[in-house]
């Protein structure tokens, strides 16, 4: 099973300049924004065809992830293409990227079967993602709402479209999920639910604020 986490959080609050210090030699960056990162230099570190694709398609992410995980067969040899297996770590950014993208592509289309297609592909992105290769980590980067519930509380959650997939629940397929902020001018993460969807592994981050730092991350769940 691969290591899952997911980032979460408004936009500016640092969630893609997080994976500033990820290794570009083993990290595959799948820009569902299409709008490139956000640190000088990235365009020398990741680079379309090598580990690099900008798309919001969910059939292109979820073949990406086949690929990734060593599963994809060879049209010319038929045989299973490794060549994804260098990768250690894969970045999706952003799963809202792809919902909002589908939702326009499918804006004159009326009936609730687009809603339940959309559901489908980022549900099924998240499944394949939890059963990929045990030496992988996926991080999902998604943009967060402040909502008031049924009692009036009011708290932070991954933002998503359509019903069905509230009804999910994203985070509930997950055992990490980090809350991205800037607060007093300083990149943070939440690593506990504080009103949010927050949340990490019992014991493996004694602080509810750390370094908005992914590499820094991986490493200390690595250790746990």
């Amino acid at each position: 099973m691969a290591k899952v986490i997911a980032i979460m959080g408004e936009s500016g609050s640092g969630k893609t300049t997080s994976m500033r210090n990820l290794d570009p030699e083993t990290t595959y960056y799948i820009d569902c924004d299409k709008k490139g990162l956000s640190w000088k230099g990235w365009r020398n570190q990741y680079k379309t065809g090598v580990n690099y694709t900008a798309t919001d398609m969910p059939a292109i992410v979820k073949n990406l992830l086949v690929w990734l995980d060593g599963k994809r067969i060879d049209e010319k040899t038929k045989q299973p293409n490794t060549k994804g297996l260098k990768f250690k770590t894969v970045v999706i950014d952003t799963l809202n990227g792809i919902m909002v993208a589908e939702e326009m592509r499918n804006l004159k289309v009326n009936g609730y079967g687009k809603w339940s297609d959309l559901a489908a592909y980022i549900y099924e992105i998240i499944d394949y993602a939890l059963v990929m290769r045990n030496d992988l980590t996926v991080i999902f980067v998604a943009h967060s709402e402040t909502i008031s519930d049924e009692n009036g509380m009011i708290f932070t959650r991954i933002k998503t479209n359509g019903r069905k997939l509230d009804r999910i629940v994203v985070e509930s397929k997950l055992t990490t999920v980090l809350l991205a902020e800037c607060k007093d001018g300083k990149y943070i993460f939440h690593t506990h639910a504080n009103r949010s969807t927050a949340k990490t592994p019992l014991g493996a981050f004694e602080n509810d604020e750390i370094e908005n730092d992914i590499a820094t991350v991986i490493k200390e769940l690595e250790e746990f």
